[in-house]
């Protein structure tokens, strides 16, 4: 009971019993899409486009069936990870399944599945994997194999490093207790040599794990250059050049994104979010996934007074612009990309452009993000709001959010320290904190200091001021 998108035309199948997809037909068009174009899976839609629906009570088992089953590599190998969603059509429930092709090939229950005009149907015969298999090293080169590399070439401390990300992310990850080879296998990290014939490392293992020389010998041009352009537009206020593997790459840009951006306090719900985070984890996760790596030209984060712009060389999918609507997943790098996604350092594919679309606007008062993918380049501009520094003045409610104002009353109805509070509303930059925060709730008599008689004692806290 699904549609399939194939060549951009729809293939409709039935499946009378939605609970047992998961077991048999389901993985078979899974292992399809992933080994041909890609498509999306609505489960819910009857033989003739009639929108039926799935049980509301069979939903949540099923969505977690297959997120659970898509990373299973005895249902499907190597495994992909996949996010169904739910959505109402007419009142009754369907659940969609994106399934972008994948730079690997897939097998269900041991057979490798492709998909025609006709639906989905078993390879048979070498010459029809050997065609995919070369269409697929056109079109991702992290899959190409360096026989060369052994290893020896990989940095051990990179696996328990990723371990401990798998844990943080999912404390019973199923991945977590694997050796460093089985972790190679299961992330599809080895590669078939179609010269040689041999099985070796391929780039995407080596950009992941490998030590700095290795990756330097494969990608010699390899890089991420970020620089802070606020005062010198000429040169650069700041600078940092990242040429090491993609898990420490990936901090070394967040890292660089926080010590030069604000990350002004945010409620969602009765939750502090970080809107910093929210944006440039985004952003930066779309560099390192869009990013052609055999590429000469860098990856570039650069960071003006009113914007933040990032480029990086590309195999073009779509040309032009990129919003919420037009979207498609298409990650130039799905095996980095699902290892990523396994570590929590992405969130589910595609969901970039709509978070930045989300979050962007709440960060930097109401600006919005451009997208846009050209022959040469994958862009990303975050155009920034102007500073606003007032004066402390008795009128300073304004400077002193409700949110702010809110948890720092929950919080201080106990003596609590500078610090404390700092960290408490995630702040780092004690000048910051004075000015904009502390001072203000100190004016406007919500504060008070426990030695009003030396403001500037160590041992000075602060707590809610009674009400007279």
């Amino acid at each position: 009971m699904f549609i399939g998108n194939t060549h951009s035309k729809f293939q409709r199948t039935s499946l009378r019993k939605p609970e047992q997809l998961c077991r048999v037909i389901f993985f078979d068009s899974v292992s399809a899409f992933l080994n041909t174009d890609g498509g999306t899976i609505i489960l819910g839609v009857g033989d003739k486009g009639e929108v039926i629906g799935v049980a509301p009570d069979a939903v949540s088992r099923v969505k977690i069936d297959i997120a659970n089953l898509s990373n299973n590599p005895q249902k499907l190998d190597p495994p992909f990870l996949l996010f169904p969603h739910d959505m109402k059509v007419n009142n009754k429930t369907v659940i969609v399944v994106h399934v972008p092709l994948s730079s690997q090939i897939h097998r269900h229950n041991k057979d490798i599945f492709l998909r025609s005009e006709d639906g989905d149907y078993r390879a048979r015969g070498t010459h029809q994997l050997a065609g995919v298999i070369n269409r697929k090293l056109s079109l991702f080169t992290e899959q190409r194999v360096y026989p060369h590399t052994s290893f020896e070439d990989l940095r051990v401390d990179l696996f328990d490093k990723a371990r401990k990300l798998m844990r943080s992310y999912n404390r019973n990850h199923p991945w977590a207790a694997l050796t460093e080879k089985e972790l190679l296998k299961i992330g599809g990290f080895y590669g078939k040599d179609q010269t040689t014939g041999k099985t070796g490392l391929t780039l995407a293992a080596l950009l992941m794990f490998g030590t700095d020389e290795v990756i330097q010998r494969v990608v010699p041009a390899y890089k991420f250059d970020c620089l802070l352009r606020r005062v010198n537009m000429d040169r650069y206020d700041d600078r940092l050049t990242i040429r090491t593997n993609l898990i420490d790459a990936y901090d070394q840009m967040m890292s660089f994104v926080e010590k030069h951006m604000n990350d002004p306090f945010y409620l969602e719900g009765d939750m502090r979010v970080s809107l910093r985070e929210k944006v440039f984890r985004e952003v930066i996760s779309n560099i390192v996934a869009h990013r052609e790596y055999t590429n000469a030209a860098p990856a570039t984060l650069k960071i003006y007074p009113d914007r933040v712009e990032l480029s990086n060389p590309t195999v073009p999918h779509h040309f032009g612009l990129i919003t919420p609507e037009n979207v498609t997943t298409f990650p130039k790098n799905p095996t980095i990309c699902k290892f990523m996604i396994q570590l929590g350092r992405f969130d589910e594919l595609g969901s970039g452009v709509i978070n930045v679309n989300k979050y962007l606007p709440l960060y930097a008062g109401g600006a919005k993000p451009e997208f846009r993918e050209s022959d040469l380049n994958f862009t990303t501009l975050l155009p920034l709001a102007a500073p606003v520094t007032p004066p402390v003045t008795a009128q300073v409610t304004a400077q002193v959010t409700a949110q702010v104002t809110a948890q720092v009353a929950a919080f201080c109805t106990e003596p609590r320290s500078a610090k404390e509070i700092m960290a408490d509303l995630g702040l780092k930059h004690w000048k910051t904190f004075q000015k904009n925060y502390l001072i203000p709730l100190l004016e406007t008599g919500m504060l008070e200091r426990t030695i009003p008689d030396k403001p500037n004692s160590r041992l000075q806290k602060y707590r809610l001021a009674e009400k007279k």
